[in-house]
């Protein structure tokens, strides 16, 4: 299909006292890719071709074409539970993908009656007839619950190893007994398996009695963005707060992340405080960057990756992370895992920003929005 491409001749800064540097700015061309999406949830770039794989959370996966823009449906989905914010999540072609063909994804999906749970699962992808085949649930999150919130969930590989993070499932348990403070539970926690799914005998609660061995990292409220530092390697999320208190962490062996212990958001409802901020001493790891309570300055994250292509030189190293409410794409600068927010990419387009991805080919960014009938976009340099 004929991409559509406009100028946007400058970037949006984050607040109107921010001075944003002016090589931050350079005038970029933004393209539509592709229309008419529904409920998109995540993308990836399949490494043998250039190709993009998508899924959509009513539970379809679609391919676009690099060269010609065309989507092709992909069969052999996982059944997937689509109350609430269920459905079909992220994928992720495994490292090995030009040799093995196998993309991992998770999902929500029922589990007996009306508890649901988040499934982290692999297929290998045939081009040839547009399927995944071959379907195996490797892991899936214990223990499922009836609720439709906050399934997480993102995933990304490192050193041989398979990460994924969850969400909380929206316990408003404000207190010590929350399920993300509950070694047992594997939701609000980040997890580590072997490829093949299995738990690795040096994860850090493999050993501890009554917990879950898989768990990596926990304290964490609702996962929606993963990504690798391209130079140190560390795994950094982002996570939803409660009405604010949003969160980019740096993710350590065993770490508790503090939610909803040490948080820096609000009830919905009444506005209230329910924790203190991350303090020195406090036992938790304080989050490398946070955003304030209330709907005003919130940053609800969708998908980030740092930026590493060539067409925008100036934003190498650079972080790139969507935003839902208010619909702009973030670009921040870091330095020694601390973040600097330097302008906001898109803002007055109109879309709640999903998910986010730079092609490795030629360093054009890809952008995601939300919702039904929604575009996938394309950020290039201007010429």
């Amino acid at each position: 299909m004929p991409i559509s491409k406009r100028r946007i001749a400058a970037v949006c800064a984050v607040t109107a006292t921010l001075s944003i540097p002016a090589n931050a700015q350079p005038a970029f061309d933004l393209e539509t890719v592709a229309t008419g999406l529904n409920s998109p949830w995540a993308m990836a770039f399949l490494p043998d071709s250039g190709d993009m794989i998508i899924t959509k959370r009513g539970g379809d996966i679609v391919l676009l074409d690099h060269n010609s823009g065309e989507m092709q449906p992909v069969s052999g989905a996982p059944d997937v539970d689509t109350r609430g914010q269920g459905g079909l999540l992220d994928i992720a072609p495994a490292p090995d993908f030009a040799q093995s063909g196998l993309v991992y994804m998770t999902w929500a999906g029922r589990v007996g009656g009306q508890n649901s749970t988040t499934h982290l699962g692999r297929a290998r992808l045939d081009r040839d007839e547009s399927a995944l085949v071959d379907l195996e649930v490797l892991h899936s999150v214990s223990p499922a619950i009836d609720s439709g919130a906050h399934f997480g969930s993102r995933i990304v590989f490192s050193d041989g190893y398979v990460f994924a993070g969850f969400g909380d499932r929206g316990s408003k348990e404000f207190g010590p007994d929350h399920i993300s403070q509950d070694l047992s539970s594997e939701n609000g926690a980040v997890i580590r398996l072997t490829m093949d799914g299995d738990i690795p005998a040096d994860n850090p609660f493999v050993d501890d009695e009554g917990a879950a061995g898989a768990i990596w990292s926990y304290g964490h409220r609702n996962i929606q963005a993963m990504t690798l530092h391209p130079d140190t390697g560390d795994i950094w999320l982002a996570e939803h707060g409660e009405a604010g208190g949003d969160e980019v962490n740096i993710v350590e062996r065993g770490g508790n992340y503090g939610w909803p212990l040490a948080a820096n958001g609000v009830t919905y409802r009444g506005g209230e405080r329910f924790a203190e901020p991350h303090q020195d001493g406090d036992g938790f790891i304080a989050p490398a960057y946070v955003w304030p309570a209330g709907r005003d300055d919130h940053f609800p994250p969708s998908g980030m990756t740092f930026y590493t292509g060539d067409a925008f030189p100036d934003w190498q190293g650079h972080l790139l992370i969507g935003n839902l409410f208010h619909q702009y794409l973030g670009l921040f600068t870091e330095d020694d895992g601390t973040l600097e927010p330097v302008a906001r990419l898109l803002d007055g387009e109109g879309h709640r920003i999903r998910d986010v991805a730079v092609d490795p080919q030629d360093g054009t960014i890809y952008v995601l929005a939300d919702g039904d009938n929604v575009p996938l976009m394309r950020i290039v340099p201007a010429p």
